[in-house]
């Protein structure tokens, strides 16, 4: 039987940690980015997580080796598309982004979800779910990369290997394309591409939020097969 002393140290360490989860928020900015690269959060290791973040082949059929190295490093890994984003609700969409949160690691965020209230553009007042399967280098505090097919390659590309994009990727380097070619897309990526200029994101470029974390819906951990250890997905 546990001493009370020790059964008090464990309800302080539960509080504490369940402290540390709900005070994850904050004030950020988006930007956008599909690089067709192994996300980061697909390594092995990188979190106390279910399972690493899922990867693909050139394909798009799902690789069971975790070690399988990245396409942006002349390996097999790539983006799955289905990491793409979709409209849910008139205010409410959910995807996946690149992040990097003050005060945290990957340890930290890896197949984390936040929930981003969009503060500025034409989003203004809507919501997005997004979880983190990603990171990067180029990232600065609160910033969540979102992504999104025709988004922009960012430093890494390896969408000329994988589908045969321009050697800068469709459109700018960063941002991507600037008007609707979703249509000459793969097909694999034009809903995930279209999402940018449907109804519910009107082209919005890099609009602000409010973000905090929050329980991930099943309808993403069940695309990227990760959910961080401890946590119920909702449906």
């Amino acid at each position: 039987m546990a001493s009370p002393r020790l059964l008090a140290l464990l309800a302080l360490t539960t509080g504490l940690a369940s402290l540390t989860h709900a005070d994850v928020s904050g004030i950020g900015t988006t930007t956008r980015f599909w690089d067709c690269c192994k996300p980061s959060c697909a390594w092995p290791n990188k979190a106390p997580v279910s399972g690493p973040v899922k990867s693909c082949s050139k394909h798009d059929s799902p690789i069971i080796d975790a070690n399988a190295a990245s396409s942006c490093q002349g390996g097999e890994a790539h983006m799955c598309t289905d990491q793409s984003p979709w409209v849910v609700s008139d205010n409410l969409a959910y995807g996946f982004a690149a992040v990097h949160i003050p005060g945290g690691s990957e340890q930290s965020w890896c197949c984390a979800c936040f929930e981003l209230t969009f503060t500025s553009g034409p989003v203004k007042g809507k919501k997005m779910v997004v979880q983190a399967t990603n990171t990067g280098g180029d990232l600065g505090q609160g910033q969540f990369d979102l992504a999104i097919p025709g988004g922009g390659v960012g430093i890494f590309n390896s969408c000329s290997s994988q589908w045969g994009a321009p050697s800068s990727g469709w459109g700018a380097q960063y941002g991507g394309i600037s008007s609707d070619t979703c249509s000459s897309f793969p097909t694999a990526l034009r809903a995930g591409c279209g999402f940018r200029f449907g109804d519910f994101w009107q082209n919005a470029d890099n609009p602000t939020v409010e973000f905090k974390q929050v329980p991930c819906p099943k309808a993403l951990t069940d695309k990227t097969g990760c959910v961080r250890n401890g946590e119920t997905p909702t449906e």
